[in-house]
């Protein structure tokens, strides 16, 4: 048996499904129908498209294949694809049935049949490659470059690529949500007299400066770069780390602009400030390849706190919020708010990661 980050990456992608599946989570009641009349429906529904299709089976594919995974590194080789299979299978029945007391959802068997089709798919392909020795190639490059307990870090860095598919107002910009933090506070607290305790802005929100823009790329390019040298040894190693990581983000940056706009606008954020902010992060990154673990994450922490206090100093823009409702691709990014409660809050998990590794008192090399 290993110890594997699929575990806790099959858990929160799970979660994220169940998010995704029953948001916004309101409107609950009772339809005066039976929550199994889904079953009897006629398939394929009046109204479908492929792209429905697609998506159903590929949102539920790296379920299957996460589960599949956990199942093969701990130990299980002939339970880890029906078990994967199995819980893909009864996760999506579950949010079909509790569709049914959502208003604004439509639970469908081809919707059921489709997820479970994805969640067998994927958990056979965790056993195709196991079969085939890429796991275990795959463990055997872990070890060369990371650290042993590099568990969390690794779950960070897997989900912050997703986490920059929804658009933010600057490149690379997770995390700014106090601006929507402090209206939602607002409206929560009306008419009470507790709406008097919250510290009141004097003046509105302005944008960034370029120069400040500039760093604001800057820092959230190198925060997974400095998050992956916390469980990295090697200089050569991390600098390879690092050029990947850059070409990552500005890929799939890429891709949530040309999914969300258009593909005549997929490189219009690339303006001379995410530019230069983009070289600056790649210098940085590279020149701090010989610094030790503890002294990353120390500087890891400072990049955080100075990233968040950049965006949130700038207000938001709605424009790519209105954009994204006319864009059936958009709406398949944003998965129904997923995509943006993840950019949000993976800084915040990754502050609380780097927190915890500063306190600890391993030794460093």
């Amino acid at each position: 048996m290993h110890k594997t980050s699929a575990w806790p990456l099959a858990l929160i992608y799970a979660a994220l499904i169940v998010f995704a599946s029953l948001f916004p989570f309101d409107g609950w009641r009772e339809q005066g129908i039976s929550p199994w009349v889904f079953f009897s429906a006629r398939i394929p529904p009046p109204y479908w498209t492929w792209f429905d299709v697609n998506m159903n089976i590929a949102g539920y594919a790296p379920l299957g294949f996460l589960l599949a995974l956990a199942g093969l590194r701990s130990g299980w080789p002939r339970a880890a694809v029906p078990l994967a299979a199995l819980a893909g299978a009864l996760l999506s029945l579950s949010m079909e049935y509790l569709q049914i007391f959502l208003p604004r959802r439509v639970p469908s068997n081809m919707d059921f049949a489709l997820n479970a089709t994805g969640a067998l798919l994927g958990a056979l392909v965790a056993a195709l490659l196991e079969r085939f020795g890429a796991i275990a190639r795959w463990s055997r490059f872990r070890e060369r470059w990371f650290v042993p307990h590099a568990r969390g870090a690794l779950v960070l860095l897997a989900l912050w690529p997703w986490a920059l598919l929804f658009p933010a107002a600057l490149p690379f910009g997770l995390g700014q949500m106090w601006e929507r933090l402090e209206a939602a506070l607002i409206e929560a607290l009306q008419d009470t007299p507790f709406l008097q305790w919250l510290p009141v802005r004097e003046a509105p929100l302005e944008p960034l400066s370029p120069g400040a823009e500039l760093m604001a790329v800057a820092l959230g390019l190198l925060i997974p770069c400095l998050l992956g040298y916390c469980v990295m040894r090697h200089a050569g190693r991390r600098m390879a780390f690092a050029l990947a990581t850059a070409a990552v983000g500005v890929g799939v940056t890429a891709l949530s602009s040309l999914l969300s706009y258009g593909p005549t606008h997929a490189w219009e954020w690339l303006t001379l400030p995410a530019r230069m902010g983009v070289l600056v992060a790649l210098g940085a990154a590279l020149a701090m390849a010989a610094v030790p673990r503890r002294g990353c994450a120390a500087l890891l922490l400072l990049a955080l706190m100075l990233h968040l206090n950049l965006l949130n100093q700038a207000p938001t823009s709605a424009y790519f919020a209105q954009t994204l409702q006319a864009w059936e691709q958009g709406r398949f990014i944003r998965f129904y708010g997923l995509g943006q409660w993840l950019g949000w809050l993976w800084p915040y998990g990754a502050l609380v990661y780097v927190v915890l590794r500063v306190s600890r008192r391993d030794g460093d090399s």
